[in-house]
């Protein structure tokens, strides 16, 4: 799909991505191709703290399940592991994720009494596979947006959205984005399959209206390849999570400047449309709220921010 002027959607799947640090992954979009990062280069330690360790078992919410998935005790989650705070390997790929994404499962996962059955997959690969049955549900970050609930079941648990960030030190880009307009003539890296991508290219023709030089997007389908495009000076501004964003502006060695927010999402755990699991893992989100354990990991990973009052089965997007 061409862009206003000369801006062509790129796809760049790059090996730079190898030398970054996994927390200079921003997209939390990611795929799990990219090569892991050589040892020297390992993100620091998850937070110690360990809020799951103590969930429980409710047999009350269990029962909510149905018999077949109660009788095998395990559900199967396709999860998108990119950058923290959502989801990263601190570890490298060999070893178990960490993150805000993966804690709030695990979690669910106990109050309902099942096992997560983990494999990494792709961002963009994710909601397509739940038709199929691959997975009995998906985790990357995943907004809930108009279009994707024709297809898409969410159960909500946490509130993030769209932001951008910019190289420390950047003069073309200074202040908040509240409109497209502001991007006119920049060059924009951001993550495949994502919100961020859907939205820059449905609002392509701001500028020209505006009588102004369109921005250029660039789509990046590998984690942290969009990092050492913004660092290497060939993207401008980077559209990805605002936790992300914040989180990785919090890291010197990113050298990156967070802009603030753009628009609000809330994000939710992804089931194919008309599930039979979404009453139990709504029941297993609030009950979390509710006991404090979802306080305790959104504190864990700094995303106290996000927190919603209550989960939610396809609540509509946020205008």
């Amino acid at each position: 799909m061409n862009l206003p002027g000369n801006g062509i959607r790129t796809r760049l799947r790059t090996t730079a991505a190898i030398a970054l640090l996994p927390l200079l992954a921003l997209t939390a979009c990611g795929s799990t191709g990219a090569a892991p990062a050589p040892a020297a280069a390992q993100a620091s330690p998850p937070p110690a703290d360990d809020p799951v360790a103590g969930v429980r078992t409710v047999d009350s919410i269990a029962a909510l399940l149905p018999a077949a998935v109660r009788q095998a005790a395990t559900l199967r989650v396709g999860s998108s592991i990119g950058s923290p705070p959502s989801a990263y390997y601190p570890n490298g790929q060999d070893k178990p994720p960490a993150g805000q994404d993966i804690d709030i499962a695990d979690a669910v996962a106990k109050v309902l009494g099942v096992r997560l059955e983990r494999q990494g997959a792709s961002f963009e690969t994710i909601l397509p596979a739940l038709g199929s049955g691959k997975y009995d549900f998906g985790t990357g970050n995943f907004g809930v947006t108009a279009e994707r609930l024709r297809s898409i079941d969410f159960v909500t648990y946490v509130n993030d959205g769209q932001g951008f960030a910019v190289k420390t030190g950047n003069t073309r880009l200074t202040t908040q984005v509240s409109d497209l307009t502001q991007l006119c003539g920049l060059t924009i890296g951001t993550g495949a399959g994502t919100t961020f991508e859907k939205t820059l290219t449905s609002k392509q023709g701001v500028c020209t209206d505006a009588g102004k030089k369109p921005y250029e997007v660039k789509v990046f389908a590998e984690p942290g390849a969009v990092t050492t495009a913004l660092q290497q000076g060939r993207i401008d501004v980077v559209m990805s999570t605002i936790n992300g964003l914040r989180h990785q502006a919090a890291q010197p060695a990113a050298q990156t400047t967070f802009l603030g927010e753009y628009h609000r999402l809330d994000v939710g755990f992804a089931f194919k449309k008309g599930s039979p699991l979404t009453p139990a893992v709504q029941a297993a989100v609030n009950e979390l709220i509710k006991d404090g354990t979802y306080e305790r990991i959104l504190k864990k990973w700094g995303t106290t921010a996000s927190a919603v009052d209550t989960s939610q089965i396809n609540p509509a997007e946020h205008t």
